[in-house]
C-alpha cells in the first residue's frame, strides 16, 4: 500500500465518495519503481561495494552478511516507504561530513565549529533530545488547539530529530573507533545507546503509521513516551556521564550484537507504540477529546499492527539472543532474570495476539491489556537492570 494513502474503516469506505477511495497500483512490484527507486538502490550498493573494497581485511564473513542483510533491509525499507529514502541519504551525508570532520582526530570534537555545536555523537544526540521534546510540545497545541500548523512543525521536528539521533548514532560508532581500534564497536551496548535507539525506532514506526493512515493526531502520545525516554537519557547522563564510550565487556565483543539488539528494540518500539495509540482509545472511548482523535476503528487498528509487527520482531530477537548465549555462555537458555522477563514478554503479547485472532477481542479490553503491556515491557528493559542482576548485567544504573 502507498505511503500517501488514508486509512478507512470498512463503513466509512462503503459511504465514501469514489473520488476518496485509494487507487492501487494494480502492476508487478518492480514494474512500479521508478528511477529514484533504482539510484536510491545504486547509491546504497556504491557505498556498500565502496565499505568491502577497503575495510575487508577488518570484517570477518559474519560481519559481510550483516552488511549485506542492512543493505537489502534498507533498499526494501526505501522502496516501500518512499520518506526512508530521503533519510537515509541525509544520514550518509551529515555522517560522511561528520567523519571528513574528525579526520581521524577525536579532539577535533571541541576545536571543530561543527562538529562541536552539530555533528559530534553527543552534540546530534542532544538536538535530537530537544527536538523529541519541541515536536511533543506542538503536536500537542496542534491537537488541542485544532491547529493543522502545529501538528505539521510536530512532524518536521520529528524528521529532524530522527535524522540528528541517527547521525549522531553513526558520529559515535566512528568515534569509538578513533578512541582505540579495540574499542570501536556498534554503538547498541549500554543503556545509553539503547535509549536514543529505542527513541529513534519508536518515532521512526510513529511516522510511518502517520502517513499510512493520514493523521497526525496521534503524535501527542507517541511523543510523550519518546519524551519520557529522552528525560531518562538525560538524567543518565547527567548524573552518570552515560554518554562517554566505553570498551565492551567480552561476552558482547560479538557480531550478534548487530542484530540481535535492534531486532529486539524494534519490539520494544513498537509495543511503546501501541500502548501509547491505547490510552488514546481509551480517552475517546471515555468522550475525552472525542471529537480530536480518529476514529475507534483507527485506533485498534494501530494498536493490533504495533502489537503484530513488535511480536514478529521481539520473536526474532529472542531466537538470535538464544543462538547468542549458546556461543557466548554455552547454553540457548539460563533463566537469567532478562531471559526470563523477555519470555514474560513474549507469553503477554503472543496471548494478547492470540485473543484477538481466535476469540475477537478488542475494544477498551484490548486497550487496557495493551496499555498494562507497557508495564511489563518497561520492567523487562528497564527494571531488570535496575533491580536485578544476572548474565545480562551491561547496563546497571
Amino acid at each position: 500500500m502507498e505511503q500517501n494513502q488514508v486509512y478507512l474503516p470498512p463503513a466509512a469506505a462503503c459511504a465514501a465518495d469514489t473520488a476518496a477511495v485509494p487507487h492501487f497500483d494494480d502492476r508487478a512490484f518492480f514494474l512500479r519503481l521508478s528511477i529514484v527507486d533504482w539510484l536510491f538502490a545504486l547509491a546504497l550498493v556504491g557505498g556498500v561495494g565502496f565499505a568491502l573494497v577497503h575495510y575487508y581485511a577488518h570484517m570477518d564473513v559474519y560481519d559481510r552478511v550483516v552488511m549485506i542483510g542492512a543493505l537489502l533491509a534498507l533498499v526494501a525499507v526505501g522502496w516501500y516507504w518512499k520518506p526512508a529514502r530521503l533519510l537515509t541519504a541525509g544520514v550518509a551525508v551529515l555522517s560522511l561530513l561528520s567523519i571528513h570532520l574528525y579526520d581521524g582526530d577525536l579532539s577535533r570534537a571541541d576545536s571543530t565549529f561543527i562538529l562541536r555545536y552539530l555533528l559530534s555523537s553527543q552534540s546530534a544526540i542532544l538536538w535530537m533530545s530537544t527536538l523529541f521534546v519541541l515536536a511533543t510540545i506542538f503536536y500537542w497545541v496542534g491537537m488541542l488547539s485544532r491547529s493543522e500548523a502545529g501538528g505539521a512543525i510536530g512532524q518536521k521536528m520529528t524528521w529532524a530529530a530522527v535524522l540528528s539521533g541517527f547521525t549522531g548514532m553513526m558520529a559515535r560508532w566512528y568515534e569509538s573507533y578513533l578512541i582505540g581500534p579495540d574499542i570501536g564497536h556498534i554503538p547498541v551496548s549500554n543503556l545509553y545507546e539503547v535509549f536514543v535507539l529505542f527513541s529513534l525506532i519508536t518515532a521512526l514506526l510513529y511516522l510511518y503509521y502517520e502517513g499510512y493512515y493520514g493523521t497526525r493526531l496521534l503524535g501527542a502520545f507517541v511523543l510523550l513516551v519518546i519524551s519520557a525516554a529522552v528525560g531518562f537519557l538525560t538524567w543518565y547522563s547527567v548524573t552518570r556521564d552515560a554518554q562517554q564510550i566505553q570498551p565492551l565487556v567480552p561476552a558482547l565483543q560479538s557480531w550478534w550484537m548487530k542484530i540481535h539488539v535492534p531486532a529486539n528494540f524494534i519490539g520494544y518500539g513498537s509495543f511503546a507504540l501501541s500502548a501509547m495509540v491505547s490510552v488514546a482509545y481509551l480517552l475517546k472511548s471515555r468522550g475525552v477529546l472525542a471529537d480530536r482523535l480518529p476514529a475507534l476503528d483507527v485506533l485498534d487498528d494501530v494498536t493490533y499492527k504495533s502489537i503484530a509487527v513488535g511480536f514478529m520482531f521481539f520473536t526474532i530477537a529472542t531466537i538470535l539472543g538464544a543462538l547468542w548465549a549458546a556461543q557466548a555462555w554455552g547454553g540457548y537458555w539460563s533463566w537469567d532474570p532478562k531471559e526470563t522477563w523477555a519470555l514474560i514478554v513474549w507469553l503477554n503479547y503472543a496471548a494478547w495476539l492470540h485473543m484477538r485472532l481466535m476469540k475477537g477481542i478488542r475494544g477498551t479490553i484490548a486497550a487496557w491489556w495493551a496499555l498494562t503491556g507497557l508495564v511489563v515491557t518497561t520492567f523487562a528493559f528497564l527494571g531488570v537492570n535496575m533491580f536485578l542482576s544476572g548474565l545480562h548485567s551491561y547496563g546497571k544504573l
